[in-house]
């Protein structure tokens, strides 16, 4: 088995990193010379990419996969899996699915959870769409970089799942702010508040991991900006519109994380509007967000 990893960026260089170190990478590609660099002991280009027989795609979206499939990443042997490791809308994984089936390869929508941090330590957990058989023929490299895989159903299930996952990720983050804010107002110190959650129900991932690690720590350092939440809760906002799935938290979610932009913390890491939460609700309320 021969593997291959397309963008080296916070999530593809650690699994490209953890398929090096089972023995089963052998090609990588990105758009940054310096993203390849720690990689110069197995074959770099499209080319190579193509000729292996599980591709993982670990870029920004669907866009750049179907420019992918325009540069001839296409042109392989039968039997291959492609494995979409993004966060994308569905309906648009399953045309990208047909595309590569009608090319004589498998496909796999794998919605990712647990990080740059999970994917350097080979613990991520993985939602997959597809079929048996084309899981099957992947994992020995799923399990790789996977401590729980998930299958969910066919082509697009996995990032509808994903899709879901992140929605109900992000609005817990932003209500988690905002009683963290109410308690610090009312002069309870944050760490202190923190410690009372993760003793009571309240409980969550983002009150275990993200406010002590990257929040009450001072550091700031989630390791995805802003704009990757926003731009979630945007696809999963027209996924429950076209399920005609009531979703106020959905749309309340996304309109405040849609006012990053305004504030111009859109590249900014998101653990960042923990501070700017007020202001995020103020732009709330102007005209121009209505």
């Amino acid at each position: 088995m021969r593997c291959a990893v397309v963008g080296l960026g916070n999530m593809g260089a650690g699994i490209a990193a953890k398929l090096a170190q089972a023995g089963l990478l052998g090609a990588v590609w990105d758009s940054r010379e310096a993203a390849l660099a720690p990689f110069s002991d197995c074959k770099a280009g499209i080319r190579a990419v193509a000729e292996c027989n599980i591709l993982f795609f670990a870029v920004p979206g669907s866009a750049q996969i179907s420019d992918l499939f325009e540069t001839g990443i296409l042109d392989g042997p039968p039997g291959r899996v492609m494995v979409d490791l993004t966060t994308s809308d569905p309906r648009t994984t399953k045309d990208l699915a047909a595309r590569a089936q009608a090319c004589g390869a498998a496909y796999l929508d794998a919605g990712m959870s647990g990080g740059a941090a999970g994917a350097q330590s080979g613990s991520l957990t993985l939602m997959i769409g597809g079929s048996d058989d084309a899981l099957a023929r992947a994992q020995p490299a799923l399990d790789q970089i996977a401590a729980q895989i998930f299958h969910v159903g066919p082509a697009g299930a996995g990032h509808t799942m994903k899709l879901v996952h992140n929605m109900i990720c992000h609005t817990i983050f932003l209500a988690t702010t905002e009683g963290c804010r109410a308690a610090t107002a009312a002069g309870i110190p944050l760490e202190r508040a923190v410690e009372v959650l993760n003793a009571g129900n309240a409980r969550s991932f983002v009150s275990e991991r993200r406010f002590p690690d990257h929040i009450v720590s001072g550091t700031y350092d989630g390791r995805s900006v802003a704009g990757n939440l926003a731009k979630d809760l945007d696809m999963a906002r027209a996924l429950f519109a076209d399920l005609d799935q009531a979703s106020p938290y959905v749309n309340l979610t996304a309109a405040l994380l849609a006012q990053a932009g305004p504030l111009g913390m859109m590249t900014q890491d998101f653990t960042r509007l923990y501070l700017a939460y007020d202001q995020l609700v103020g732009q709330l309320d102007t005209p121009s967000a209505q």
